[in-house]
């Protein structure tokens, strides 16, 4: 396992890999936003997480730009350049936007459906039964 030094870096991308982002090119994003980031040099700067579900499977494929905040849905790998010239100069790549972060908490965009609420009491079964 490696242990990457963060010191230079601006960017963290998290890019999920769930099973509904895997079905539709998530391994293939991935692999073109590290390619991208290799490419240009900025190994150092952008470092990039692959995850498990993010919970916006409806908005497949999703990547989640921090320290901004800023939530991205139906990436594809030809989105790919655009969306790391968005993150190098800080401004929203609009068209892809699902949620931003702002002193309120995320803020939906209109284009994206709202998602169902969390059911904690759903939730504590569940885990009783697991």
């Amino acid at each position: 396992m490696a242990t990457w030094n963060l010191d230079n870096t601006k960017h963290h991308i998290l890019i999920c890999n769930g099973s509904s982002c895997n079905q539709n090119g998530a391994e293939e994003l991935t692999q073109s936003i590290r390619k991208e980031i290799c490419e240009r040099d900025l190994d150092d700067v952008i470092h990039t997480t692959r995850t498990r579900c993010n919970g916006r499977c409806l908005d497949k494929c999703v990547a989640i730009h921090y320290p901004k905040g800023t939530w991205y849905k139906d990436l594809k790998p030809e989105d790919t350049v655009t969306f790391i010239k968005s993150v190098l100069e800080g401004n929203d790549y609009k068209e892809k936007v699902s949620h931003t972060f702002t002193d309120e908490g995320f803020v939906r965009n209109s284009n994206v459906p709202k998602g169902v609420s969390k059911d904690k009491e759903k939730v504590k079964k569940v885990s009783k039964i697991l």
